[in-house]
């Protein structure tokens, strides 16, 4: 065989491999990700939380099941079996649930979840988990109570769980929406199965609270609340300092710091360090547009990502890497993403973050109406962010988005 013809096979081969190893880039930004699906079986799934519940090295998933009226934990399967329906339990029934969230209350090893409703049950509920971790997944082990101090009070929407007083059992930073709506302060006492021990104290007068992240703000070594109001004069995204464990309980200490977003309806937020700066910025979302709010030394400045086309309104953010080359990327999911729209989609900068139009490339494609925040996790253990998300419209329940880019 001549040197040319060598030279050719090299070349062509080259080629092909190319092609295989890049899966085709151009038909990635329109090919929609591979769909994995935890659990479809309840009707209106709504949110997931993670925390390792079991020490087994792997992110458990707690959710609401708004129409359903349940909630359930799912604890994540052995290495291989991520793409196979997750073990669940339903650990409590429950009408109108928003939110459910692990927690630890009474710290003895079992880690217990603890609801927010709304509609007309509006209330917060603890579920105990079982003592036993082999009784975990025994639905008959749990045991479902309401915190009297939230019983009937607020529309609640989101729980954050978070040391404030520096003594008993974690507390919970707790939102609502409507009227009444709140950012409140929910503290353990001493004995937290003395239900009737709870106290609640208001820290903000709210709209529509969709956000509650604990993150240092200012630097000074303590964790504050950073917040997002949908609605209302108090609407925008804020941080409340948080104060310390002496000063918590004089609720006037716990001073607002507005960011920007008052003269929108921002919806999920979420933090990075999007232009590598080394400073923390938030990635705010709202019907037509990604929000960034660029921490600089005189304050935040803002800047307007629109959304494309072929999507539905704005619901979530997250920042990461998506495919592994360096730069920080949005993942946003959507709401009434109705026929072809999209319910979810990636962003990309060319040169600067600042840009006025980024890349979007598909992720989730044509299924799905209303889609919840949006949580970028490695489900499978091969070195990539997946897509961990909820979707109540169509009943596609708790799923996850397979990343198709090769971690290098």
């Amino acid at each position: 065989m001549s040197s040319m013809k060598l030279s050719l096979k090299l070349i062509f081969c080259l080629i092909v491999q190319y092609l295989i190893t890049n899966s085709l880039v151009i038909g990635k930004t329109k090919k929609p990700w591979k769909l994995h699906t935890i659990d479809k079986s309840s009707q209106g799934a709504d949110g997931v939380r993670l925390l390792d519940v079991n020490s087994d090295g792997l992110m458990d998933i707690a959710t609401g099941w708004e129409e359903g009226g349940i909630i359930r934990a799912y604890l994540h399967p052995k290495r291989g079996q991520e793409k196979k329906i997750w073990p669940a339990v339903t650990v409590g029934e429950v009408k109108s649930p928003e939110d459910a969230v692990f927690i630890d209350i009474d710290k003895d090893g079992a880690v217990d979840i603890v609801s927010s409703c709304e509609g007309s049950t509006r209330s917060m509920f603890i579920h105990w988990a079982p003592q036993s971790g082999k009784d975990y997944l025994d639905p008959t082990k749990w045991q479902t109570v309401a915190i009297p101090v939230t019983k009937g009070k607020q529309s609640w929407m989101y729980a954050l769980p978070m040391q404030i007083d520096g003594v008993n059992a974690d507390d919970l930073i707790v939102s609502s929406k409507g009227n009444g709506a709140s950012v409140s302060w929910l503290q353990a006492p001493k004995d937290p199965h003395n239900l009737n021990a709870w106290k609640l104290h208001k820290l903000q007068d709210a709209g529509w609270i969709m956000s509650l992240i604990s993150i240092d703000m200012d630097q000074d070594g303590h964790k504050d609340v950073l917040v997002s109001d949908r609605r209302g004069p108090n609407r925008g995204v804020y941080w409340l300092k948080y104060p310390g464990h002496k000063e918590a309980k004089n609720l006037n200490q716990w001073s607002r710091h507005n960011i920007g977003g008052s003269d929108k309806e921002i919806k999920f937020i979420s933090t990075g360090d999007l232009d590598g700066d080394g400073s923390i910025d938030v990635i705010a979302i709202d019907t037509r547009s990604v929000i960034w709010f660029q921490k600089t030394t005189k304050g935040w400045k803002e800047y307007i990502i629109p959304l494309p086309k072929g999507v539905g309104g704005g619901k979530s953010t997250a920042v990461c890497d998506v495919n592994s080359d360096g730069k920080k990327d949005i993942v946003f999911s959507c709401e009434g993403a109705k026929g072809e729209l999209s319910g979810m989609r990636w962003l990309s900068w060319t040169n600067s973050p600042t840009e006025k139009i980024w890349k979007d490339y598909e992720i989730a494609g044509e299924p799905g109406i209303k889609y919840d925040r949006v949580v970028m996790h490695d489900i499978d253990g091969d070195g990539d962010l997946d897509a961990l998300c909820c979707e109540e419209r169509d009943q596609l329940g708790v799923f996850w988005y397979e990343n198709p880019y090769m971690n290098p």
